[in-house]
């Protein structure tokens, strides 16, 4: 049988366990399942912003989130950001100009750069958005290489809808998606999910609930932490030199490219190499109403 959005009281339990942190911990009652991440934000997204609606943003961020904003008719509004991520006055003067539905963040090794928000940012957006009511969709799909960094949610309970899954703990074709949502909010959220077709599927659901409690989940977590060192270790060794923003904990590296290499040309030698990397705009959520932004040519891989 297919399974409800909020899945069963086992694998409520168990995706709480998996997803606390030692100054958050979500009650089983916050948590709805997806058929995986990228589901869990579409389904939060759905809940939280009408057709037409606007949502900040990142100026680089995750592509699929652009592609799921269209489909759904959201407009993505790009937030200006320094190294400890986006900046508070940035979403003040968006939210001044025309009133944003919600945010969406990444604030824990951040796809594409790989930075992590400070707690003392994420303490004042909390502060600053409060006011407002202004919810927050927190991608935390990579914070699981992060050494215990406390998730948005820990210092805005009330506002922000968690956004987590297996995909990269274990493996992208077996998977689910967790959404944690407010307290009282399950309602909204699971209704999205439930009509857009993205809750969990039985069998998968069953089976993350087994991986999560014999211990399949920690076994590759543990693996998949050493692995992402080791490939950073050989971009330190490989790109010394060059210009690169990336975290020793991390899957991704921003780099940028040294004259006369442009991120297509960069991006089409590599291929013909047998070496994938993902051009910069292909990350960059352009202004409503013009062209995509215009990038140091950098190239991510």
């Amino acid at each position: 049988r297919t399974a409800p959005a909020d899945g069963t009281p086992a694998a409520r339990e168990a995706a709480r366990g998996l997803l606390a942190t030692a100054g958050w911990r979500p009650s089983a009652g916050q948590v709805l399942f997806s058929g995986n991440a990228r589901q869990a934000i579409a389904g939060a997204l759905a809940a939280l912003v009408r057709p037409g609606g606007r949502v900040g943003i990142d100026a680089l961020t995750y592509p699929l989130v652009k592609e799921i904003a269209a489909r759904l008719g959201v407009t993505l509004v790009p937030l200006a950001g320094d190294a400890d991520g986006v900046r508070p006055d940035s979403v003040a003067a968006a939210h001044r100009t025309a009133p944003l539905s919600a945010l969406y963040l990444q604030p824990t090794l951040h796809n594409p750069t790989s930075a992590t928000m400070p707690e003392t940012r994420r303490r004042q957006l909390a502060a600053d958005l409060r006011p407002w009511g202004l919810p927050v969709v927190e991608d935390r799909i990579w914070s699981f290489l992060s050494d215990g960094t406390e998730p948005f949610a820990a210092f805005a309970p009330e506002l922000t809808y968690v956004v987590d899954g297996l995909s990269k703990r274990v493996a992208p074709g077996l998977t689910v998606g967790f959404l944690v949502v407010p307290e009282g909010r399950t309602g909204q959220a699971g209704e999205a999910l439930r009509s857009g077709g993205w809750t969990a599927g039985r069998f998968a659901l069953e089976a993350a609930l087994r991986w999560m409690t014999d211990g399949t989940v920690d076994r590759l977590v543990t693996a998949k932490c050493a692995d992402a060192s080791r490939r950073q270790r050989l971009v330190t060794e490989h790109l010394r030199g060059f210009t690169v923003r990336t975290d020793p904990r991390a899957y991704y590296a921003w780099w940028r490219l040294p004259a006369p290499w442009r991120a297509d040309t960069f991006t089409a030698a590599a291929a013909d190499r047998g070496i994938a990397v993902t051009p910069g705009p292909s990350f960059a959520v352009p202004a409503t109403g013009s062209a995509p932004a215009q990038l140091p040519d950098p190239a991510a891989s």
